[in-house]
């Protein structure tokens, strides 16, 4: 075991995360030695690494946890400044990105599942509602997804108008509007279901398809064309 005043410098190769990456392969390191490197050093009588778990206990030990806390509350942790909390926001929303990208590049879209799974990549840490558009081409490829507004924990307002612009830059044949549940729940509210009908009613004047109106949250999802609610 290292001691806590021991620097990284003076490890053994194998023992020092970067080295151990290069040698080896990312998968090799652990959690707290992958945040280790973004962090770079720790206060003067500790480690990266030691600093690592100290981030790491603050978000529960959990990744997922850990990426649902701004920097200011990162900062929390003695030896954590505004860079190296900004580091750790920016690397966290980099895996969330790149977790979504797979399936918004598919040809075509297949069911709910699977543009499910792309919406919680991206909106599922969020402590605030996130209304937004897919549009798709007339081969059912995903052509854009734009966010279309943000509100607060409890909702959001979408506007009519801002979404078919879009749909008509974009050559866009159908759409499927989606929004997240910070509470956790997938119930749809009134107010969800009173919308969806308004944007299916005005997509029809513009021979524009509504496929569906999904709400993602920690808990899974819930499709208004599934329920038959379209």
């Amino acid at each position: 075991m290292q001691a806590k005043n021991y620097p990284i410098k003076d490890w053994a190769n194998d023992d020092k995360p970067r080295e151990k990456l290069l040698s080896k392969s990312p998968a090799f390191l652990t959690d707290s030695e992958l945040l280790a490197i973004l962090l770079r050093s720790g206060p003067s009588d500790s480690s990266a690494i030691d600093l690592a778990k100290e981030v790491l206990k603050l978000g529960e030990n959990n990744l997922n946890e850990l990426a649902k806390l701004t920097p200011r509350e990162l900062m929390k942790v003695r030896g954590i400044g505004l860079a190296k909390a900004c580091s750790i926001v920016a690397a966290l929303e980099i895996g969330r990105r790149r977790q979504g990208t797979r399936p918004v590049n598919k040809v075509v879209v297949k069911d709910s599942r699977e543009v499910a799974a792309y919406l919680q990549s991206v909106l599922r840490d969020l402590p605030y509602e996130i209304f937004a558009v897919i549009y798709l081409n007339r081969a059912g490829k995903i052509r854009h997804f734009e966010v279309i507004s943000q509100g607060g924990i409890t909702g959001t307002i979408a506007d009519p108008r801002k979404i078919f612009k879009i749909a008509l830059d974009y050559e866009a044949v159908s759409i499927i509007l989606c929004h997240n549940h910070p509470s956790g729940s997938l119930h749809p509210s009134q107010a969800d279901e009173e919308l969806t009908a308004k944007i299916k009613e005005a997509a029809n004047y513009l021979d524009i398809k509504l496929l569906d109106h999904i709400i993602v949250s920690e808990e899974g999802h819930f499709s208004f064309a599934d329920q038959g609610m379209l």
